[in-house]
């Protein structure tokens, strides 16, 4: 395990260490600026460092299903009051259009299922409640994939770096390749999405 994550989440404090999970997750689901942060190695990470009793796996993959749930709330709002002056928003170090323009074309492709599937593709997953709040999705259908794609996600990921912690000896030593693997196969979809676009525009 990375000695330095050990003393950072240790400096934090029991309760500090899962408020930083906690409010990455949060920000990342629905903060339109959240869109570079790391959450699919930082769940799985996190529950590498639970089964290790450096965090509660309980406490750990509960406050992060909720705070995915409200993060995907909060960018739905935002897309819903503020969506269209979005797209008119000059670029900045926080803000990309053409990320919130992959979403949308995502989002056209997939329809509601966007909201689940976007969970385990970095970039969209940020982008994606706001594009639906954008687009009018009807809030209860919103909810409705909202909970079962934070379910999966959090549940999912945290789970499995706990499950492997607790069952492979010295998992620590494989860290860095399995978070590799991890972000190759979360940003894959978006790569062969993209490819197939470029591919279609070409004809």
């Amino acid at each position: 395990m990375d000695d330095h994550l050990k003393q950072l989440l240790t400096s934090l404090g029991f309760w500090g260490g899962h408020l930083a999970i906690w409010a990455i997750v949060f920000a990342e689901s629905g903060l339109f600026f959240g869109f570079f942060l790391p959450g699919d190695s930082l769940l799985f990470t996190a529950g590498i460092l639970a089964s290790q009793n450096f965090l509660s796996i309980q406490l750990l993959v509960l406050g992060a299903f909720i705070c995915a749930v409200v993060g995907d709330n909060v960018g739905y709002v935002m897309g819903h009051k503020f969506g269209r002056r979005l797209f008119r928003k000059e670029d900045s170090w926080l803000f990309h259009k053409k990320h919130l323009i992959t979403a949308q074309t995502f989002y056209d492709k997939h329809g509601k299922k966007t909201i689940v599937l976007a969970r385990f593709m970095p970039i969209v997953r940020t982008f994606a409640p706001i594009v639906a709040g954008i687009g009018a999705m009807h809030y209860r259908t919103f909810i409705a994939y909202n909970l079962i794609g934070g379910f999966a996600w959090t549940f999912g990921i945290t789970l499995l770096g706990y499950f492997l912690g607790k069952n492979i000896p010295d998992v620590d030593k494989y860290l860095l390749p399995i978070i590799g693997v991890i972000v190759v196969v979360s940003i894959a979809p978006s790569i062969l999405h993209l490819y197939q676009e470029n591919k279609l525009n070409k004809h």
